[in-house]
Protein backbone atom coordinates (compact mmCIF):
# COMPACT_ATOMS: atom_id res chain seq x y z
CA UNK A 1 0.00 0.00 0.00
CA UNK A 2 1.71 3.43 -1.18
CA UNK A 3 1.28 6.10 1.20
CA UNK A 4 4.03 8.09 0.03
CA UNK A 5 2.55 10.16 -2.60
CA UNK A 6 4.73 13.84 -1.37
CA UNK A 7 7.46 11.79 -2.68
CA UNK A 8 6.43 10.51 -5.95
CA UNK A 9 2.89 9.73 -7.13
CA UNK A 10 1.56 6.12 -7.62
CA UNK A 11 0.11 4.65 -9.39
CA UNK A 12 -0.40 7.24 -12.38
CA UNK A 13 -3.07 7.31 -14.29
CA UNK A 14 -2.98 4.70 -17.27
CA UNK A 15 -2.75 6.85 -20.03
CA UNK A 16 0.70 8.09 -18.27
CA UNK A 17 2.84 5.12 -19.37
CA UNK A 18 0.73 3.91 -22.39
CA UNK A 19 1.23 7.42 -24.05
CA UNK A 20 4.90 7.03 -23.52
CA UNK A 21 5.43 3.68 -24.62
CA UNK A 22 3.08 4.34 -28.43
CA UNK A 23 5.09 7.28 -28.44
CA UNK A 24 8.80 5.99 -28.43
CA UNK A 25 7.58 3.22 -30.51
CA UNK A 26 6.42 5.68 -33.12
CA UNK A 27 9.27 8.00 -32.83
CA UNK A 28 12.99 8.81 -31.58
CA UNK A 29 13.22 12.55 -33.25
CA UNK A 30 14.59 15.22 -31.37
CA UNK A 31 12.16 18.13 -30.98
CA UNK A 32 13.17 21.47 -32.66
CA UNK A 33 16.05 19.92 -34.69
CA UNK A 34 14.26 19.12 -38.10
CA UNK A 35 11.77 19.62 -40.96
CA UNK A 36 10.67 15.93 -41.09
CA UNK A 37 7.64 15.01 -40.11
CA UNK A 38 8.93 12.65 -37.05
CA UNK A 39 10.49 16.00 -35.24
CA UNK A 40 7.38 17.83 -36.47
CA UNK A 41 5.53 15.53 -34.76
CA UNK A 42 8.00 15.42 -31.16
CA UNK A 43 8.08 19.54 -30.97
CA UNK A 44 3.96 19.70 -30.98
CA UNK A 45 3.83 16.78 -28.33
CA UNK A 46 5.67 19.38 -26.38
CA UNK A 47 4.30 22.26 -26.91
CA UNK A 48 1.11 20.24 -26.28
CA UNK A 49 2.52 19.50 -22.70
CA UNK A 50 3.08 23.25 -22.32
CA UNK A 51 -0.97 24.33 -23.36
CA UNK A 52 -2.19 21.97 -20.23
CA UNK A 53 -0.01 23.28 -17.85
CA UNK A 54 -0.58 26.50 -19.24
CA UNK A 55 -4.81 25.93 -18.90
CA UNK A 56 -4.19 24.01 -15.27
CA UNK A 57 -2.02 27.24 -14.18
CA UNK A 58 -4.13 29.88 -16.40
CA UNK A 59 -0.42 31.14 -17.88
CA UNK A 60 -1.66 33.59 -20.76
CA UNK A 61 1.34 32.36 -23.06
CA UNK A 62 2.27 28.24 -23.10
CA UNK A 63 5.85 30.02 -23.90
CA UNK A 64 6.12 31.31 -20.49
CA UNK A 65 6.55 27.83 -19.48
CA UNK A 66 10.20 26.33 -19.55
CA UNK A 67 10.11 22.80 -19.37
CA UNK A 68 12.33 21.07 -16.95
CA UNK A 69 13.63 18.07 -15.54
CA UNK A 70 12.48 18.86 -12.30
CA UNK A 71 11.42 21.39 -10.03
CA UNK A 72 15.23 21.63 -8.30
CA UNK A 73 16.30 22.76 -11.57
CA UNK A 74 13.72 25.37 -12.25
CA UNK A 75 14.05 26.84 -8.39
CA UNK A 76 17.96 26.76 -9.38
CA UNK A 77 17.09 28.73 -13.02
CA UNK A 78 14.86 30.91 -11.03
CA UNK A 79 17.18 31.85 -8.22
CA UNK A 80 20.71 32.06 -10.11
CA UNK A 81 19.11 33.28 -12.95
CA UNK A 82 17.45 36.41 -11.21
CA UNK A 83 19.30 37.25 -8.50
CA UNK A 84 22.19 39.54 -8.61
CA UNK A 85 25.48 40.85 -6.22
CA UNK A 86 23.89 42.83 -3.57
CA UNK A 87 20.09 42.16 -4.03
CA UNK A 88 18.49 41.16 -0.76
CA UNK A 89 15.83 37.60 -0.81
CA UNK A 90 13.40 36.95 2.00
CA UNK A 91 12.00 32.88 2.12
CA UNK A 92 11.17 31.12 5.18
CA UNK A 93 12.00 28.49 7.41
CA UNK A 94 9.77 26.15 5.93
CA UNK A 95 12.10 25.79 2.87
CA UNK A 96 12.74 22.62 0.85
CA UNK A 97 16.40 22.01 0.14
CA UNK A 98 15.12 22.64 -3.42
CA UNK A 99 15.07 26.62 -2.51
CA UNK A 100 17.38 26.72 1.01
CA UNK A 101 20.25 25.15 -1.14
CA UNK A 102 20.17 27.56 -4.05
CA UNK A 103 19.89 31.05 -1.94
CA UNK A 104 22.40 29.53 0.17
CA UNK A 105 24.77 29.37 -2.78
CA UNK A 106 23.80 33.20 -3.84
CA UNK A 107 24.13 34.01 -0.13
CA UNK A 108 27.97 32.41 -0.59
CA UNK A 109 28.89 32.87 -4.06
CA UNK A 110 27.35 36.27 -5.14
CA UNK A 111 27.24 38.10 -2.15
CA UNK A 112 23.38 37.81 -1.93
CA UNK A 113 21.57 38.44 1.14
CA UNK A 114 19.18 36.28 2.65
CA UNK A 115 16.68 36.67 5.01
CA UNK A 116 14.43 33.64 6.61
CA UNK A 117 10.92 34.59 8.39
CA UNK A 118 10.16 32.37 11.09
CA UNK A 119 7.34 30.07 11.54
CA UNK A 120 4.93 29.16 14.48
CA UNK A 121 5.46 25.48 15.24
CA UNK A 122 2.93 24.16 13.51
CA UNK A 123 4.09 26.01 10.62
CA UNK A 124 1.59 29.11 10.29
CA UNK A 125 3.85 32.16 8.90
CA UNK A 126 3.45 35.59 10.84
CA UNK A 127 2.75 37.95 8.17
CA UNK A 128 4.11 41.35 10.54
CA UNK A 129 7.57 39.44 10.47
CA UNK A 130 7.00 39.31 6.68
CA UNK A 131 6.37 42.92 6.09
CA UNK A 132 9.30 43.42 8.83
CA UNK A 133 11.78 41.65 6.96
CA UNK A 134 11.07 43.67 3.43
CA UNK A 135 14.19 45.94 2.70
CA UNK A 136 15.06 48.68 0.38
CA UNK A 137 17.20 46.25 -1.79
CA UNK A 138 14.63 43.49 -1.74
CA UNK A 139 14.56 41.46 -5.19
CA UNK A 140 12.94 38.81 -4.39
CA UNK A 141 10.22 36.21 -1.94
CA UNK A 142 10.99 32.52 -2.49
CA UNK A 143 8.91 30.45 -0.55
CA UNK A 144 6.82 27.27 -0.60
CA UNK A 145 3.40 26.72 -1.42
CA UNK A 146 3.17 23.94 1.31
CA UNK A 147 5.43 22.78 3.19
CA UNK A 148 6.52 19.54 2.79
CA UNK A 149 7.15 18.63 6.08
CA UNK A 150 4.30 20.21 8.54
CA UNK A 151 2.07 20.54 5.38
CA UNK A 152 0.79 23.70 6.44
CA UNK A 153 -0.45 26.25 3.35
CA UNK A 154 1.61 29.49 2.98
CA UNK A 155 -0.48 32.61 2.24
CA UNK A 156 0.95 33.20 -1.06
CA UNK A 157 -1.92 35.68 -1.94
CA UNK A 158 -1.33 38.30 0.78
CA UNK A 159 2.70 37.86 0.42
CA UNK A 160 2.03 38.67 -3.29
CA UNK A 161 0.21 41.84 -2.31
CA UNK A 162 3.04 42.62 0.17
CA UNK A 163 5.56 42.14 -3.12
CA UNK A 164 3.61 43.94 -5.51
CA UNK A 165 3.33 46.78 -3.14
CA UNK A 166 7.27 46.81 -3.07
CA UNK A 167 8.28 45.85 -6.61
CA UNK A 168 9.14 42.39 -5.26
CA UNK A 169 9.13 39.47 -7.56
CA UNK A 170 7.69 36.38 -5.78
CA UNK A 171 8.67 32.73 -6.70
CA UNK A 172 6.19 29.73 -5.38
CA UNK A 173 7.65 26.13 -5.19
CA UNK A 174 4.33 24.31 -6.03
CA UNK A 175 6.12 21.05 -5.09
CA UNK A 176 3.31 19.87 -2.74
CA UNK A 177 0.17 21.60 -4.48
CA UNK A 178 0.60 21.63 -8.07
CA UNK A 179 -1.99 19.20 -9.21
CA UNK A 180 -4.02 19.14 -5.61
CA UNK A 181 -4.32 22.83 -4.98
CA UNK A 182 -5.92 25.49 -7.30
CA UNK A 183 -3.51 28.02 -8.60
CA UNK A 184 -4.17 30.59 -11.14
CA UNK A 185 -0.75 32.51 -11.30
CA UNK A 186 -2.51 35.72 -12.61
CA UNK A 187 -4.97 35.62 -9.69
CA UNK A 188 -2.63 35.04 -7.15
CA UNK A 189 0.00 37.64 -7.93
CA UNK A 190 2.82 34.41 -8.72
CA UNK A 191 5.88 35.94 -10.97
CA UNK A 192 7.72 32.32 -10.89
CA UNK A 193 5.88 28.97 -10.25
CA UNK A 194 8.20 25.64 -9.99
CA UNK A 195 6.68 22.67 -10.23
CA UNK A 196 7.88 19.23 -10.66
CA UNK A 197 6.09 16.59 -12.99
CA UNK A 198 5.92 13.65 -11.04
CA UNK A 199 3.97 14.60 -7.85
CA UNK A 200 0.25 15.97 -7.99
CA UNK A 201 0.71 16.38 -11.58
CA UNK A 202 0.56 12.61 -11.85
CA UNK A 203 3.87 12.66 -14.61
CA UNK A 204 6.98 10.48 -14.57
CA UNK A 205 10.35 11.29 -12.48
CA UNK A 206 12.57 13.74 -15.06
CA UNK A 207 10.10 16.16 -15.83
CA UNK A 208 8.93 19.63 -14.37
CA UNK A 209 9.09 22.96 -15.34
CA UNK A 210 9.38 27.00 -14.27
CA UNK A 211 6.51 29.19 -15.30
CA UNK A 212 8.59 32.78 -15.72
CA UNK A 213 6.59 36.02 -16.27
CA UNK A 214 6.73 37.91 -19.16
CA UNK A 215 8.35 40.48 -18.02
CA UNK A 216 11.02 39.07 -16.33
CA UNK A 217 14.08 37.88 -18.06
CA UNK A 218 16.16 35.37 -16.23
CA UNK A 219 20.06 34.25 -17.50
CA UNK A 220 19.92 30.59 -18.37
CA UNK A 221 21.07 28.02 -16.06
CA UNK A 222 22.23 25.95 -19.13
CA UNK A 223 23.79 27.00 -22.49
CA UNK A 224 24.23 25.06 -25.79
CA UNK A 225 22.09 24.01 -28.79
CA UNK A 226 18.11 24.80 -29.05
CA UNK A 227 17.98 24.06 -32.48
CA UNK A 228 17.18 27.71 -33.28
CA UNK A 229 19.15 30.26 -33.71
CA UNK A 230 22.39 27.97 -34.47
CA UNK A 231 24.14 30.87 -35.97
CA UNK A 232 24.14 33.23 -33.04
CA UNK A 233 27.03 32.48 -30.64
CA UNK A 234 24.89 33.95 -27.71
CA UNK A 235 21.62 31.90 -25.95
CA UNK A 236 18.61 32.73 -28.15
CA UNK A 237 16.56 35.56 -26.75
CA UNK A 238 13.01 33.95 -27.35
CA UNK A 239 10.94 32.18 -25.50
CA UNK A 240 11.11 28.87 -24.02
CA UNK A 241 14.48 27.96 -26.07
CA UNK A 242 16.28 30.63 -24.13
CA UNK A 243 16.27 28.33 -20.81
CA UNK A 244 15.70 24.95 -22.20
CA UNK A 245 19.10 24.00 -23.86
CA UNK A 246 19.79 20.56 -24.76
CA UNK A 247 17.71 17.73 -25.92
CA UNK A 248 14.33 17.75 -24.09
CA UNK A 249 12.63 14.65 -22.13
CA UNK A 250 10.32 14.20 -24.59
CA UNK A 251 8.78 10.55 -23.94
CA UNK A 252 8.50 12.07 -20.03
CA UNK A 253 7.20 15.58 -21.32
CA UNK A 254 3.92 13.08 -23.05
CA UNK A 255 3.43 11.14 -20.20
CA UNK A 256 3.62 14.69 -17.94
CA UNK A 257 0.56 15.88 -20.74
CA UNK A 258 -1.12 12.59 -20.00
CA UNK A 259 -1.19 13.79 -16.39
CA UNK A 260 -1.85 16.95 -16.36
CA UNK A 261 -4.81 15.98 -18.91
CA UNK A 262 -6.19 13.72 -16.18
CA UNK A 263 -5.98 16.47 -13.68
CA UNK A 264 -7.65 18.61 -15.88
CA UNK A 265 -10.38 16.75 -16.75
CA UNK A 266 -11.31 15.19 -13.08
CA UNK A 267 -10.59 18.98 -12.05
CA UNK A 268 -8.30 20.10 -9.58
CA UNK A 269 -11.48 20.97 -6.99
CA UNK A 270 -12.40 17.19 -7.33
CA UNK A 271 -8.85 15.97 -6.42
CA UNK A 272 -8.51 18.71 -3.39
CA UNK A 273 -11.31 17.44 -2.01
CA UNK A 274 -11.13 13.93 -2.19
CA UNK A 275 -7.44 14.13 -0.73
CA UNK A 276 -8.54 16.70 2.10
CA UNK A 277 -11.35 13.92 3.13
CA UNK A 278 -8.49 11.46 3.45
CA UNK A 279 -5.65 13.51 5.25
CA UNK A 280 -8.65 14.98 7.69
CA UNK A 281 -9.43 10.92 8.52
CA UNK A 282 -5.97 10.00 8.98
CA UNK A 283 -4.93 13.40 11.15
CA UNK A 284 -8.42 11.82 13.25
CA UNK A 285 -7.10 8.83 13.84
CA UNK A 286 -3.86 9.29 14.32
CA UNK A 287 -4.31 11.92 17.12
CA UNK A 288 -6.80 9.22 18.65
CA UNK A 289 -3.77 6.83 19.43
CA UNK A 290 -1.58 7.22 22.53
CA UNK A 291 2.09 8.14 21.97
CA UNK A 292 1.33 9.91 18.88
CA UNK A 293 2.32 13.70 17.62
CA UNK A 294 1.14 14.92 15.01
CA UNK A 295 3.01 17.92 13.47
CA UNK A 296 1.73 20.95 11.24
CA UNK A 297 -1.49 22.74 11.34
CA UNK A 298 -4.28 21.53 14.01
CA UNK A 299 -7.36 19.30 13.01
CA UNK A 300 -9.31 21.31 10.88
CA UNK A 301 -7.00 23.81 9.58
CA UNK A 302 -5.95 23.96 5.93
CA UNK A 303 -3.00 21.37 5.03
CA UNK A 304 -1.39 19.62 2.59
CA UNK A 305 -2.23 16.36 1.33
CA UNK A 306 0.52 14.87 4.16
CA UNK A 307 0.47 14.31 7.54
CA UNK A 308 3.84 13.65 9.42
CA UNK A 309 4.19 12.11 13.14
CA UNK A 310 6.01 10.77 15.60
CA UNK A 311 5.92 7.59 17.58
CA UNK A 312 6.39 8.06 21.42
CA UNK A 313 9.93 6.45 22.34
CA UNK A 314 10.79 4.98 18.80
CA UNK A 315 12.82 5.87 15.84
CA UNK A 316 10.92 7.50 13.06
CA UNK A 317 12.86 5.33 10.64
CA UNK A 318 12.07 1.73 12.86
CA UNK A 319 8.52 3.32 12.37
CA UNK A 320 8.44 3.18 8.82
CA UNK A 321 10.55 0.49 8.25
CA UNK A 322 8.53 -1.71 10.40
CA UNK A 323 5.17 -0.22 8.69
CA UNK A 324 6.97 -1.40 5.24
CA UNK A 325 8.08 -4.73 6.40
CA UNK A 326 5.30 -6.08 8.73
CA UNK A 327 2.28 -4.26 7.27
CA UNK A 328 3.03 -3.98 3.68
CA UNK A 329 2.61 0.05 4.16
CA UNK A 330 4.78 2.40 2.05
CA UNK A 331 5.73 5.79 3.87
CA UNK A 332 8.97 8.13 4.33
CA UNK A 333 10.63 8.78 7.29
CA UNK A 334 13.69 11.01 8.34
CA UNK A 335 14.61 14.77 7.45
CA UNK A 336 12.45 15.14 4.37
CA UNK A 337 14.86 17.76 3.08
CA UNK A 338 13.99 20.21 5.33
CA UNK A 339 16.01 20.49 8.39
CA UNK A 340 14.47 23.95 8.96
CA UNK A 341 11.03 22.27 9.03
CA UNK A 342 12.53 20.26 11.57
CA UNK A 343 13.53 23.15 13.88
CA UNK A 344 9.95 24.58 13.54
CA UNK A 345 8.80 21.56 14.85
CA UNK A 346 10.76 20.74 17.47
CA UNK A 347 12.06 17.59 15.85
CA UNK A 348 15.56 17.87 14.66
CA UNK A 349 17.04 14.89 16.85
CA UNK A 350 14.43 12.34 15.68
CA UNK A 351 13.28 13.81 12.17
CA UNK A 352 9.32 12.24 11.26
CA UNK A 353 7.21 9.60 9.69
CA UNK A 354 5.11 11.39 7.11
CA UNK A 355 2.43 9.57 5.12
CA UNK A 356 0.81 11.24 2.36
CA UNK A 357 -2.25 10.88 0.03
CA UNK A 358 -3.01 11.22 -4.04
CA UNK A 359 -6.11 11.25 -6.29
CA UNK A 360 -5.79 7.26 -5.96
CA UNK A 361 -5.93 6.90 -2.12
CA UNK A 362 -8.61 5.04 -0.75
CA UNK A 363 -10.55 4.99 2.78
CA UNK A 364 -9.95 1.61 3.07
CA UNK A 365 -6.23 2.38 2.91
CA UNK A 366 -6.36 5.02 5.43
CA UNK A 367 -8.38 2.76 8.06
CA UNK A 368 -5.74 -0.08 7.23
CA UNK A 369 -2.65 2.41 8.05
CA UNK A 370 -4.71 3.60 10.91
CA UNK A 371 -5.14 0.14 12.26
CA UNK A 372 -1.26 -1.07 11.75
CA UNK A 373 0.14 1.54 13.97
CA UNK A 374 -2.94 1.20 16.57
CA UNK A 375 -1.89 -2.29 16.69
CA UNK A 376 1.96 -1.92 16.20
CA UNK A 377 3.59 -3.25 19.19
CA UNK A 378 6.10 -1.02 20.89
CA UNK A 379 9.38 -2.36 20.58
Amino acid sequence: MYLDWAASSWPKPTGVAQAMVDFMGANGANPGRGGHRQAMTASRAIYECRVELAKLFHVDRPTDIALLSSATEALNLAIKGFLKPGDHVISTELEHNSVRRPLEWVRVNQQVEVTYVGASRNGTIDLQEVSKAFRPTTKLFACSHASNLLGSVVPIAKIAEMCSERGVKLLVDAAQTAGSFPIDVNAMGIDMLAFPGHKGLLGPQGTGGLYIHPEIELEPLLHGGTGSNSEEVGQPTVRPERYEAGTRNTPGLVGLKEGVRFVNTETVASIRAHESKLIRRMQEGLEAIPGICCLGPNRGEERASLLAFVRKGEDPAVTAHRLDREYGIAVRAGYHCSPLGHQTAGTTETGAVRSSVGYATTTEQVDTFLEAIRTMPAK
